[in-house]
Parts: structure tokens; sequence; C-alpha cells
């Protein structure tokens, strides 16, 4: 085990190489100059050429790259070209807001989505099993920018129980939850359901209930279990996008995370954060997908990895 997470720790390296190479060029691709935008619409062609070469733009592309490489392997993420702050400060700053959110946004959606996924393979074609899939497909459907500003008319303007938006307590974690995690619950319940189904005509659910195992032990210790790989895999690799994939709802909210830093970043152009916020996305995801794939052992003692 020890051997293979080596293993695949040492992948990543690179392929983070790769990525800090897309990262980097495309973003300098972005239209725009960000010393324009830094200096201001009013400001001279003498001003604006003065603060990119103080920001090291008027460098080669590759320079700037061998600069930013540099400085990553000596653990310096750069500074903001717009406020001159450290990028990892600002970075720390919006971290735990959005994985706080991403955390409760799978919380739920993997709690529910597992129990209507559970409730309709067991009650196949019967009305639980319409109701389970009419709100899975519900939960797919519904655009998650729009279910946040819905939510947000009901919840908050019109019965004023949340906040429309901002982190001043917990509740505002409340709705955005909701509005990122509608999807990964209805997708959940659609492999639990799948995944459930298959199972259940397995020939050791067969022999397990001609022993007389009552479904309240069958379903949850045997059945679900045997069922989880796919929904495991599912969702592993949506809880890598959803922290990388929460601009749209944080924006609506205007939630402090890091999903909005990237959008404002892309805004003003500031190249390091847009680069660094990347690139930190792309080494989560990879952790994540290295932790589901141990997760797997432990759900099949048969599983074992090469190295």
């Amino acid at each position: 085990m020890l051997a293979y997470i080596g293993k695949r720790l040492l992948e990543t390296i690179p392929i983070l190489f790769v990525v800090s190479i897309i990262i980097f060029f495309f973003t300098h691709l972005i239209p725009g100059d960000p010393a324009r935008l830094v200096a201001g619409p009013d400001a001279s062609l003498e001003e604006v050429a003065q603060i990119r070469a103080n920001l090291g733009l008027d460098q080669p592309v590759w320079k700037q790259y061998g600069d930013y490489m540099g400085g990553l392997f000596r653990g310096d993420l750069g500074q903001s070209l717009v406020t001159g702050h450290e990028v990892s400060s600002m970075i720390s700053t919006r971290f735990l807001p959005s994985l706080y959110l991403t955390i409760a946004s799978m919380g739920w959606a993997l709690l529910f989505g597992l129990i209507i996924g559970t409730v309709s393979a067991v009650f196949k074609n019967k009305w639980p099993d319409y109701v389970g899939m009419i709100t899975a497909v519900s939960g797919l459907s519904l655009p998650n920018f729009w279910l946040g500003l819905l939510l947000i008319q009901l919840f908050s303007v019109q019965l004023g129980w949340l906040p429309t938006g901002g982190l001043n307590t917990w509740q505002g974690y409340v709705l955005p939850s909701i509005a990122l995690g509608a999807g990964i619950m209805a997708m959940v319940a659609r492999f639990t359901r799948s995944a459930l189904l298959d199972t259940l005509k397995a020939d050791f659910i067969r022999t397990a209930r001609a022993k007389g195992l009552k479904e309240s032990i069958l379903i949850p210790k045997h059945a679900l279990r045997n069922s989880m790989i796919p929904v495991v895999t599912i969702t592993g690799l949506q809880f890598g996008f959803l922290l990388g994939g929460s601009v749209v709802v944080e924006t609506v909210f205007n939630f402090p995370g890091m999903g909005r830093l990237l959008i404002d970043s892309i805004g003003f152009r500031d190249y390091p954060t847009i680069q660094a916020l990347l690139l930190l996305f792309s080494f989560y995801f990879i952790m994540v997908n290295l932790v589901v794939d141990l997760l797997y052992s432990l759900l099949n003692p048969k599983i074992k990895y090469a190295t």
C-alpha cells in the first residue's frame, strides 16, 4: 500500500509540471493588458509601460515562466498584480470557506443520494422509486445558478430565514451548499440505484435470503456495501470538481471562496493568482482521485494495487 501511494505521488510531479505549462501559457492568452488595468483608463502609455516593466510583463514569456517555476520551487506563489499581496496569503483566507462549502454540499448530497437511491432500488417500479427518480432528474436538470437565485428569492427575500450571501454566520453556507449539491445528490442517487439493482441479482444475495437473513440487515450490510465502488468513483470525481467548480455559485451568493477569487482574478488579468488557483485545483483533484483509489480496497479486499 505504501509503495503504491509513493508511486502515485511521484507520478504527480510530471503531471503537475505539464499542467503548469498549460496553465501558464493559456493564462497569458486571456485578452487584455494587466498593466493597463492596474494603471487605470487615464494613464499614459509611458505610465503603462513602466508598470508593465515593474511587473515583469515586458520580459519574454519563456523567461516569465522560468521565473514563475523558480518561485514555485521555493514555495513562492508570487504577488498579486492588482493588490500587491502575496498570492499564498490571499488563497489561505479563501481556502477554508470553499473547503467547508464543499464538505457541506457533498455531505448532504451523499447522505440523501444514498437514501433515495437505496429506497428506489428496494421499491423498484413502485411509487417510492418514481418519486426518487423524479427528484434525481430534477436535481440534474436544474442549473445551479438558477437554483441559487430561486433559493435566494424564496428563503431570503420572501421568508427572510437565511442570508442572501456573504459569510457572517454558519447560515451563509446553507443556501450555497444546497445549490451546489443538488446535482451531486441526483447523480449519487441514480448511481446507487443502478449499482444496487445489479447487486440484488447476485447469487450471494439470493443465498442470504434463502438462509432467512432479514432485509434490514441484508440491504445495508451486504448489498449496499458491494454496490459502493461506482458510487465512490462518481463521488470522488464530483468532490474534486466541487472545490474548483463552485465559481458560479460563489458568485451568485457573493460567497468569499476561491471560486469567487478566481473570477475576480480573471477579470483583472491577475496572472499569478489565476495560475496558483488553477494549479491548486489540479493538485487537489489528483489527491482526491488517489484517495478514491485507496477506498476501493476498503470496500473490496480482493482489490490489490500493483507497484
